[in-house]
Order: C-alpha cells, then sequence, then structure tokens
C-alpha cells in the first residue's frame, strides 16, 4: 500500500473515530439543573445532511425578529406556526438549492472553509411524530437563551441583518449575512447542537451529521 493510501485510510479511520465519540460523549458531559416547566416546543428539522430549528412563533418571537416581514417574510400571517432558522456554507447553501445542481466548488468550500449564512424559512402547523421531525419541550428562560443564540447568528449592519439580494429557493424564504465561518468540522449541524445546548438539552460532543446529533439527543435527553 502506498503512503498516500496508508494516510487516507488512517484519515478515514481518525474521522469515524471522532464521530463515533463525539455521539457517544456527551456534552455537557453532566445534565443540566432543573428546568421549569416545558412552555415552549421547539422541533428539529432534518434531511440527510442539514438540521434546522424551528421556532413556534407568537407576539414577542415576532416582535424580535420583525426585520423578517420587511424582507418579505410574512412571518405575521395568523397561518405562520413556525419560524425555521439554519446556518450553513454560503457558497453550497447559495448554489445547491436541489441535490441535481450539486457542484464541485461549494463541495470543496465547505470540505475546507466558508463564510457563513443564514437561512430562513416559514412553516405552519408541522406534524408529529414524522422521522424528519424531532420535537422538545423547554421553559421559558431557555427558550429566550435560544432566540439571544439565533439573533446573535446573524451579521448586522447599521439597519440591521444584512440580507443578501437575490438568495431565496421560494417566494418566503430569505438568506442573511451569518457571523462564524463554516468547515467540515463546523457545520450546520455543530450549529444547531450549539443552539440546542443553549436551550438545555445535552447532544454528542461533536454532531457533524443530521444522524448523528438526532442519535445522541434521543439517548441523552
Amino acid at each position: 500500500m502506498s503512503k498516500a493510501l496508508r494516510f487516507l485510510a488512517m484519515l478515514i479511520v481518525a474521522v469515524a473515530l471522532a464521530a463515533t465519540l463525539g455521539t457517544l460523549v456527551p456534552r455537557p458531559l453532566w445534565p443540566a439543573s432543573a428546568a421549569g416547566e416545558g412552555t415552549r416546543r421547539i422541533l428539529v428539522l432534518r434531511n440527510p445532511i442539514h438540521t434546522d430549528i424551528a421556532i413556534p412563533v407568537d407576539d414577542e418571537v415576532r416582535r424580535r425578529f420583525r426585520f423578517l416581514v420587511h424582507a418579505g417574510i410574512p412571518a405575521d400571517a395568523p397561518e405562520v406556526r413556525y419560524i425555521v432558522f439554519g446556518w450553513g456554507g454560503r457558497a453550497f447553501y447559495l448554489e445547491t438549492p436541489s441535490w441535481s445542481e450539486l457542484k464541485a466548488v461549494p463541495v470543496l468550500k465547505a470540505l475546507t472553509i466558508d463564510a457563513s449564512v443564514m437561512h430562513v424559512d416559514i412553516a405552519g402547523n408541522i406534524a408529529e411524530p414524522h422521522p424528519a421531525v424531532t420535537g422538545f419541550d423547554i421553559d421559558e428562560q431557555r427558550f429566550a437563551a435560544l432566540l439571544d443564540f439565533i439573533e446573535a447568528s446573524f451579521q448586522q449592519g447599521p439597519g440591521g441583518p444584512l440580507i443578501i439580494e437575490n438568495a431565496s429557493y421560494s417566494r418566503f424564504d430569505r438568506f442573511y449575512e451569518a457571523n462564524g465561518h463554516f468547515n467540515a468540522l463546523v457545520g450546520c449541524n455543530t450549529w444547531t447542537a450549539a443552539g440546542l445546548r443553549i436551550a438545555g438539552l445535552r447532544t454528542g460532543w461533536w454532531n457533524p451529521l443530521p444522524a448523528s446529533l438526532g442519535f445522541s439527543m434521543r439517548l441523552y435527553n
């Protein structure tokens, strides 16, 4: 076996080991102190490579994220039940609306380093149980902390969050410039995991994929 193949094999084994340990070792190591009554139900939405956090709307949530309405997202419409937030790599998110449009450059940036963006969408009722939906009940204090975390993920300009013009998948979703950089180690699912920990939940230590995040969430919550 050549040195290159040996190195590749060792790298694959190291990544697999890191992903396994990252799923099985909880973060935080010990459960958080007892919370108040879980009056807010948040949802984690997932597909094979990406996760989002769906936040139930009320007047306070609409007030906090009122900039969405100014951008054309009808978050104040009575039929809207959730605002859906996701963080990810700029090139992959913007240039890959579907798998059929997968390109080499966004993939390369996702595996190395890329700027980040926030994607925001809205939803009506989301059915549970569902294989792609996991719900958690959290208290008011931790719900507010999660909203703070999401809000802090948006880059801010003089007029508020910085929208990316002419970038959307549909009529009612938008992209915004985000804080932080995206790479193979710190990606969309690690952002979701960080938000869930802010909300008082436990995740694996490192969850780069939806499957590992979902398994660790079921294991520790």
